[in-house]
């Protein structure tokens, strides 16, 4: 079912940025309209702002994961979709829900299971004896945001179904396409392969995610912060919206208006590219993953008040966006590499541009 609620903002991402002068030179136009706003977008100062209320909204629901927070508002700013990956208990759906219901748009939440079937998540044309027509009833994945529990518990015939949807905004139903309403986002959560009963991600399936999340464990002082605030009361009731659907996507266009100059536009495709080459994976990262890549490092350049971006940014979603992408080899596996440990090996190999600054996540 489809309905109203508001999405959440992460707080600021533990961690190094590069700050002051732009290392590379800015383009006149592309800066100067940001600090002020612009027509159909934000200025940085209402972007940090907004972002700052919906994480604080959703740290009420999940507690002490900052980071986790800061991705998936960097998703969501670069018209992503999320993919949450862990075990079960730690905050996944919880995770989705604050961030769908801090913004005041159209939400609807699909529960993926093993006898779910495209129809139930596209929409079915349904013959209208009165009029003798065949008529469309949208599906759930008409809406602002789409949460997806447990996506890999579904059968890849049904998970195929968010194909279209995440790539092209539509929905193709019996030769007739319907346009889905911007801004498109959905968040998915998943129990890692090994659990009992799940389906593995098609590679084309993951690669639709911009980026990939796992929350983890809280550590001891979160936990009791948790047993101390939630155990009597669910967070999630009150939660109210701090955004709406037409701010959100004015911070879209400001995002879509930070610099990027050529030097760190090539650095982006060399960090991509070297994912192809490395010994330790069968199957690198795609062209998509490179535009992915770009738009979610000018999401944190702009969440970290800066008008360009810096190498810092590209390192900062790094991970994020490319280890879920790679098909490790066997012999990665045998030696019990992750595709985790290949990106940072990457960042590290990689050389940054000359006249960066910030570059101390090497």
């Amino acid at each position: 079912m489809t309905s109203r609620i508001q999405s959440a903002t992460p707080g600021e991402q533990q961690g190094e940025q590069a700050t002051g002068q732009a290392p590379y030179p800015t383009a006149a136009g592309s800066v100067s309209g940001l600090q002020n706003g612009h027509a159909g977008r934000a200025s940085l100062d209402e972007l940090h702002e907004t972002a700052r209320r919906i994480a604080a909204n959703v740290e009420r629901v999940l507690v002490g994961k900052p980071d986790v927070i800061r991705i998936a508002l960097v998703t969501l700013l670069a018209e992503g979709h999320l993919l949450v990956e862990d075990v079960p208990g730690v905050g996944k759906t919880s995770l989705a829900k604050a961030l769908a219901r801090s913004i005041d748009c159209t939400v609807s939440r699909i529960q993926f299971t093993p006898d779910l079937l495209p129809s139930d998540v596209t929409g079915v044309s349904i013959y209208n004896r009165q009029s003798g027509e065949f008529e469309f009833r949208p599906g759930p994945v008409f809406a602002n945001i789409v949460v997806g529990d447990e996506i890999n518990r579904a059968s890849p015939k049904t998970q195929s179904a968010l194909l279209e949807c995440m790539e092209e905004h539509q929905v193709t139903v019996d030769t007739s396409t319907y346009h889905l309403e911007e801004p498109f986002m959905v968040i998915a959560t998943q129990n890692p392969i090994e659990m009992e009963g799940t389906y593995a991600l098609p590679e084309a399936q993951r690669d639709r995610f911009t980026a990939r999340v796992s929350i983890g464990y809280p550590d001891q002082q979160a936990e009791l912060a948790m047993v101390d605030e939630h155990a009597g009361h669910n967070p999630l009731a009150d939660l109210e919206p701090v955004s709406d659907r037409e701010s959100v996507q004015r911070l879209i266009e400001t995002v879509r208006s930070v610099h990027m100059s050529p030097e760190v536009r090539r650095y982006a495709v060399d960090l991509v590219s070297a994912t192809r080459q490395a010994p330790e994976i069968r199957l690198g990262a795609s062209p998509r993953a490179t535009l992915q890549l770009v738009r979610a490092a000018r999401a944190q350049a702009a969440l970290s008040g800066r008008e360009f971006v810096v190498p810092d940014d590209l390192h900062t979603v790094a991970i994020p966006v490319l280890a879920h992408r790679m098909v490790l080899t066997t012999e990665a596996h045998a030696a019990r590499r992750s595709a985790t440990d290949v990106v940072r090996a990457i960042l590290h190999r990689v050389p940054v541009p000359q006249g960066s600054s910030g570059t101390n996540h090497r």
